[in-house]
């Protein structure tokens, strides 16, 4: 990989990158349209610079996907990373932000909750395939008939499957260790120890592990180490290099981030990106 051309990679996952447009996000009306009603809805746009989406909820389901850089999503306490080859389902009324990188394309699909024949409760990581993005390309054209888009839908409402990997970032939402998160979202590099965050905060190692268990199911090091992945993906979805992405999040040398990243992903940064892609191509 190389260095991405969009500038100095910026360590912090949920701190607002400087130039970021915040929009809010009106509520999409329902897919009906041309010769009869839509059982889904779909297009596309690029964000020229990073664009970020006021906290909304839509009134129809929605399929999220990115090609050529990433999508964070905030959904209550938990950080969902959407990168290529996966999508992202959000269920009608579910609250929830976005940030997209820019020069993205951002792709997405609008199911009608009483037209979609199965329901995802919660939001789901989406594997997307490139029968799935071939058909969803398809619905995006205003020139199908009624007959030609309900058997594209009907193909969609086939294929479409959850991913085997649905990464998510669990928040703590415990006030014994929030500034330990918020700290490290805004900076995942903060190298300090279970030792000094104990002594800043004024309480024992066992309580801050104890804690940490109870919010996340994760120890303080191995949610420190998930989120530094979230963020990986998304600066290596950007086209930084690895030794520029260990840097960034304080990892001494590349080999040891590499562990790191395989010890979550189950595969090295280089091999889990040529994967995504040939999902995608």
């Amino acid at each position: 990989m190389v260095r991405s051309s969009c500038g100095e990679a910026m360590p912090g996952m949920w701190r607002r990158e400087a130039g970021t447009v915040v929009r809010r996000a009106p509520a999409p009306e329902r897919p009906d349209q041309g010769a009869g009603p839509f059982a889904i809805s779909a297009g596309f746009r690029i964000p020229r610079v990073p664009t970020e989406w006021e906290p909304h909820a839509h009134p129809l389901h929605e399929l999220v996907w990115v090609r050529g850089g990433t999508l964070t999503s905030h959904v209550g306490d938990r950080i969902f990373t959407v990168f290529e080859g996966n999508g992202l389902w959000m269920p009608a009324g579910v609250v929830h932000g976005g940030r997209a990188t820019a020069g993205a394309e951002f792709h997405d699909a609008l199911f009608a909750p009483d037209r979609t024949p199965f329901a995802f409760e919660e939001p789901k990581a989406i594997e997307m395939t490139p029968l799935l993005e071939s058909l969803l390309a398809h619905l995006s054209r205003t020139d199908l008939d009624a007959p030609a888009r309900a058997r594209a839908e009907s193909v969609v409402f086939d294929v479409i499957q959850p991913s085997a990997r649905q990464f998510a970032l669990q928040l703590p939402g415990d006030p014994r260790i929030d500034a330990i998160a918020e700290a490290l979202l805004g900076d995942p590099a903060d190298g300090r120890s279970l030792e000094e965050w104990a002594r800043l905060l004024g309480a024992s190692e066992r309580t801050i592990t104890r804690a940490f268990r109870q919010a996340t199911g994760l120890s303080f090091a191995q949610w420190r180490q998930m989120l530094r992945v979230h963020r990986a993906l998304m600066l290596l979805s950007e086209g930084f290099d690895v030794m520029t992405v260990s840097e960034t999040l304080g990892y001494a040398q590349p080999s040891s981030f590499i562990v790191a990243f395989r010890r979550v992903m189950g595969t090295t940064p280089g091999a889990f990106f040529d994967t995504a892609t040939a999902i995608s191509s």
